[in-house]
């Protein structure tokens, strides 16, 4: 019969394996890395005098714990639900289980806490989160050197698109596998409709604004990053979803488009006069605002997110007036690398509150969608060149987080 320290030692081991395997579930649903997310659980299952030894993909969760070196091992497999964006619940897991490591509270309130976690409310509400998309939108457009006609129609479109994330979370997970080709559709269709009102507008580009939330560029890049560090099956998960869901949004806009087009012939004019660049230095500030908001980044950690995003912005700025667009996307990655590393060796906060908004920032969804159009227009070529540069972007993020990290050592955080 077992002792009953021995029955006690085992529970504590049953209680801190299951805390493990439930915050990994978590991060991995608020935004944490599948890299990053393998180390932190790892050394967090040290802390607790164990040893562990995690596989994460996109989907599932392989877990392995040992009580003692010459004990048997403990597997176990979860099946994971889609990732998201909530770095502000990110934040609080992390400040839960610095809470843990110093003893403030016990494994069981921990569950406890990491249960309220889940349930806690956005820190930013409908209204904030609608005008983050009309930011994004309108801060895109004059990106693109589009017109003052481009811009007021991306940003309308930008909010209807919002409103239409709404419906989708209110109809089921049904609604949400068709919402990049009913957005899409709708804001292709409307676009279209409003070109035959001003015929110049920019067909392509005013979509790409409004769309550019759900573009699936973070996820296209996140698996190129995961397949360069070596997690093959996460990393081509990642890239598939993300080029199937492009694919989704090419369809539904070409579809939307091409339907008014045959109803209502567009006139053929000569592209708008483009916003004047010294626009962008105030339609740029906004539209870091809005990227940290729509990804719920708390008020606590807002400053730091957006300061992340604009030094990230100026390494490119700088970039690409010394050779060109790519040396700026390598330079601003490891400038914003720098710089959230710094971030969480200062404050203990989870590094992918500030790393997570500046590389959606840097990501390349707009140029995939772009090229894919310009292939379904007829021009091969360009548009391959296009896609190309969507991979080439994801490469030199892999190569900027790779640098940034050498300069200044990564802590093991979410």
């Amino acid at each position: 019969m077992m002792s009953p320290d021995n029955q006690t030692k085992n529970k504590n081991f049953d209680v801190a394996c299951d805390f493990i395997i439930k915050l990994g579930e978590a991060a991995h649903g608020y935004g944490s890395t599948v890299g990053r997310l393998e180390v932190y659980l790892t050394r967090l299952t040290e802390a607790f005098g164990y040893h562990g030894a995690f596989r994460i993909s996109a989907t599932d969760m392989i877990c392995a714990f040992q009580e003692g070196e010459h004990q048997p091992q403990q597997m176990h497999m979860r099946i994971l639900p889609g990732a998201g964006l909530d770095l502000s619940k990110l934040a609080l897991v992390g400040d839960l289980v610095d809470a843990l490591e110093t003893g403030e509270i016990s494994l069981s309130k921990g569950s406890e806490r990491l249960d309220a976690i889940g349930k806690t409310p956005v820190p930013w509400g409908r209204l904030a989160s609608g005008l983050a998309y009309a930011f994004v939108g309108a801060g895109l457009a004059v990106l693109f050197s589009l017109g003052w006609w481009d811009v007021l129609f991306s940003t309308v479109f930008s909010i209807l698109v919002y409103g239409m994330v709404l419906l989708s979370g209110n109809f089921g997970a049904r609604t949400a596998e068709w919402l990049p080709l009913t957005s899409a559709f709708v804001v292709a269709a409307l676009t279209a409709v409003a070109r035959f009102v001003v015929p110049e507008l920019n067909l392509v580009l005013v979509i790409v604004a409004a769309i550019a939330v759900l573009l699936p560029g973070y996820t296209i890049s996140l698996g190129t990053i995961e397949l360069v560090g070596r997690h093959v099956v996460s990393g081509t998960a990642h890239l598939m979803s993300g080029l199937v869901y492009l694919a989704k949004q090419l369809a539904g806009a070409w579809l939307g488009a091409a339907l008014v087009i045959s109803l209502l012939p567009a006139h053929t004019v000569t592209a708008a006069t483009p916003v004047d660049s010294v626009w962008l230095w105030l339609f740029m500030p906004p539209l870091i605002v809005g990227l940290c908001i729509i990804f719920q980044t708390s008020k606590r950690d807002l400053f730091a997110a957006c300061f992340g995003c604009a030094v990230a912005y100026g390494g490119i700025l700088l970039g690409s007036v010394i050779t060109g667009g790519n040396l700026g996307n390598l330079l601003g990655t490891i400038i914003a690398v720098v710089f959230a590393n710094l971030w969480a060796r200062k404050t203990g906060r989870p590094t992918s509150i500030v790393l997570l908004p500046t590389i959606i920032l840097l990501v390349s969804g707009s140029i995939g969608f772009r090229g894919l159009a310009t292939m379904a227009a007829g021009q091969v070529a360009s548009g391959e060149q296009q896609v190309l540069q969507m991979f080439v972007v994801a490469l030199t993020i892999a190569a900027g987080l790779l640098v940034g990290n050498t300069i200044v050592q990564s802590k093991t955080t979410l």
